[in-house]
Order: C-alpha cells, then sequence, then structure tokens
C-alpha cells in the first residue's frame, strides 16, 4: 500500500515533526542552561552580592562602597580593634529603663540602672538634673552608628574609631555605659564643653560614690577622644571584671 503514495508525500509529515521539533530542542537546551546558571548563581554568585551575610566581610564591605576594618589586635591581654576593646552585648532582660532622651528609652543593666537613678537623685539634690542621653546600644545599632555615618562624613575607619567605636567593640553592647548631659544646657549634649557645665563639676566630685567613671578621659592610653559626657558604672564584680579583668 505504500508504494501508491508517492515519495514527496511519505516524506512531508516525518519532515514537518523534525522541522517543529528543533525549536522546541532550542527551548528546552536554553530552559536547561537557565536552570543550571540560576543554580551556580545561588550556590556561589548570590553570597557575594551587597546586603547579603557576606557583606559583612570586609573585602565585600570595600566593594560595597563601605570602609573595611582592618584585623583585630591584642592590646594589653585583650583583643582590640583600633583602640577599643571587645565587650559582649547584654542580655535583653538584664535591662532597665533610666530614662528617655528625644523619645528613645535609656536603659542599663539592673545593677548600673539602681546605681544611676541614686546617682541621679543626689545630683537633683544639689541643684543638678543629670539627663541620660544614651545607654544601652546593640551591636547592630553601632553597625549603623559606625558604617553609615562615617561614610556620611566621609571618615576612614581610624578617624571613626577616634570618636565611636566599631560594632563589637562599644561599651554600650555592656549596658554599663551611658552618656550623660545637664538639664540646663541641652546645646553641649555629646559635646566637649560639657566639662563646662555644672553637671559635669558634679559627676567628676560625686560619681564615684555611685560606682561611675569616666571612660575616656584626656590622653587616655586606648587613644580615644576626651569624652566628658561617657561614663560607664564598675560598682559591682561583673562590672569591674568587664572592663578591667585580663
Amino acid at each position: 500500500m505504500n508504494d501508491d503514495i508517492p515519495v514527496a508525500r511519505r516524506q512531508s509529515t516525518p519532515a514537518k515533526k523534525a522541522q517543529s521539533s528543533v525549536p522546541a530542542l532550542r527551548s528546552r537546551l536554553v530552559l536547561g542552561l537557565v536552570l543550571v546558571g540560576l543554580v551556580l548563581l545561588a550556590g556561589w554568585g548570590i553570597e557575594k552580592l551587597p546586603g547579603s551575610q557576606q557583606a559583612a566581610d570586609p573585602q565585600v564591605l570595600e566593594e560595597a562602597g563601605q570602609p573595611s576594618l582592618p584585623q583585630p589586635t591584642v592590646q594589653n591581654g585583650r583583643p582590640s580593634l583600633l583602640g577599643h576593646y571587645a565587650y559582649s552585648e547584654a542580655p535583653a532582660d538584664s535591662l532597665r529603663v533610666v530614662g528617655s532622651y528625644r523619645g528613645r528609652e535609656v536603659r542599663l543593666r539592673q545593677a548600673a540602672a539602681e546605681s544611676y537613678l541614686r546617682m541621679s537623685e543626689a545630683a537633683q539634690a544639689a541643684g543638678i538634673r543629670l539627663v541620660p542621653i544614651s545607654g544601652f546600644r546593640s551591636i547592630a545599632d553601632q553597625e549603623f552608628l559606625f558604617f553609615q555615618l562615617a561614610q556620611s562624613r566621609a571618615l576612614r575607619p581610624e578617624e571613626r574609631a577616634a570618636v565611636s567605636a566599631p560594632p563589637g567593640y562599644s561599651e554600650h553592647h555592656t549596658g554599663y555605659a551611658i552618656d550623660l548631659g545637664d538639664a540646663g544646657f541641652p546645646q553641649w549634649d555629646t559635646q566637649e564643653a560639657f566639662e563646662t557645665t555644672p553637671a559635669f563639676q558634679w559627676l567628676q566630685s560625686n560619681a564615684t560614690r555611685f560606682g561611675f567613671e569616666l571612660s575616656f578621659p584626656r590622653n587616655n592610653p586606648q587613644g580615644v577622644n576626651y569624652e566628658p559626657w561617657h561614663w560607664r558604672f564598675v560598682g559591682d564584680r561583673h562590672s569591674l571584671e568587664t572592663f578591667y579583668k585580663r
């Protein structure tokens, strides 16, 4: 029966099928290559993109336009970075609110909070109104302050570290450090001129009675800028060991 069908007609149907299968094969090949590319991108390329977990790597930070950090060293027997020591972050359940500043809560560890409130009451009795500006800051908060503000002000890491600790190296992580102001002189909040206020003069004479000390006096060995507003609690064993144990 096949002999009754002209050759051209017998080959026409298979030929059409062969022609129509070429685009389909090409589509499948392209789709397969795309899928392979996506797999490779997920396993390797995405890790290199800014905003991923790899963004914390110094080289990636530098490529993303953020300043990279040098490697930590050991100073006085403790891990140190740009003059600042490494500190653990205080547990959230150990913190207590001691006031607010511009609508933001200021918190300290329980022992430091209780001592600060007693100190604030004593200062008020002497006609001084202490203002809690900043207490506990998380490592994430410090990362924003250090990198974003440094970038906006075009500061190199070394320059920024003189006035703000790198994330993981701030006393504020501990829940024992607090920045203080004078209610009568708000223009000097976190300014060196705070040292001219009655609050600072009172703190110099009385803070030690409540377990607080100035963290960064002039010419401190860490090389951090003088901060008359920055005080830390060293009034119990844990806080003392946090800042002095080697």
